[in-house]
C-alpha cells in the first residue's frame, strides 16, 4: 500500500493481515481526503485522532498532507508495532505522531487533554463498535468544536438511530463498492 498525496507520496507502508483488517484502498481514500479538503480541512493546523488504526494509512495520509500530529489507536499489537515501523521508515518526527497499542475505548473512556480536529473511526465489520466509539469520543471531549467524525464502514450498514447525534451534522454519506464514508460535523456556535 503506498501514500498518495503529500510530502510521503509514494512511500510505501507494509501491512499484516488480522480477523477484520482490511487498510483502506487508494479509491478509497483518494475520495475520503477529497472530501474533507473540500470541507476545509487545513491540515497544517489539524490534530488526527485514528481509532482501529490498522495499518494506519488514513493518519499516514493526513501527515503526508501536512496534519500537525496524528494519534494512531490500534489494540492489535502486530499492526502497532508496524505502524511505529513505517513511520521510522518513512522518517516522520517523533513528535508528530504517537502510537498506542491498546483497547482504544479505554484511551477514549478517558477526558481529552486536547481534542482533535479529526477523528477517523474505521471498525471491524461486523462488530457494532462505531455508535459506542462515537458517544465516547463526544462525551469525553475528544472532538474540537467544528471538527469531524469520519466513519469507514460496510456499505450495507443501517446505521442505528442513536447514531444520529444531536450536536452532531451528517455531511456525507458515500458508499465506494463494500465501503461507505460518513462524516460528521459539530455545529459550530454562531
Amino acid at each position: 500500500m503506498r501514500i498518495i498525496a503529500g510530502e510521503y507520496r509514494g512511500r510505501v507502508l507494509k501491512t499484516t493481515s488480522a480477523p477484520g483488517y482490511r487498510p483502506a484502498t487508494s479509491k478509497v481514500r483518494q475520495a475520503l481526503f477529497s472530501m474533507l479538503e473540500a470541507r476545509g480541512v487545513y491540515w497544517p493546523e489539524c490534530r488526527v485522532l485514528d481509532l482501529f488504526a490498522g495499518s494506519g494509512s488514513l493518519a499516514f495520509e493526513a501527515l503526508s498532507r501536512g496534519a500537525e500530529e496524528a494519534w494512531f489507536v490500534e489494540m492489535n499489537k502486530t499492526a502497532a508495532k508496524l505502524i511505529n515501523e513505517n513511520a521510522q521508515k518513512i522518517g516522520i518526527p517523533t513528535s508528530r505522531y504517537s502510537v498506542m497499542a491498546e483497547d482504544l475505548f479505554k484511551i477514549i473512556s478517558r477526558r481529552a487533554a486536547e481534542p482533535f480536529d479529526l477523528i477517523f473511526i474505521d471498525p471491524p465489520y461486523g462488530k457494532n463498535f462505531l455508535t459506542p466509539a462515537m458517544k465516547a469520543v463526544l462525551r469525553n471531549g475528544w472532538l474540537a468544536e467544528g471538527g469531524i467524525i469520519c466513519a469507514e464502514v460496510e456499505a450495507k450498514l443501517d446505521l442505528p438511530p442513536e447514531a444520529d447525534h444531536s450536536e452532531l451534522e451528517l455531511i456525507a454519506n458515500r458508499a465506494y463498492g463494500q465501503t461507505r464514508i460518513l462524516l460528521w460535523t459539530t455545529e459550530e456556535s454562531e
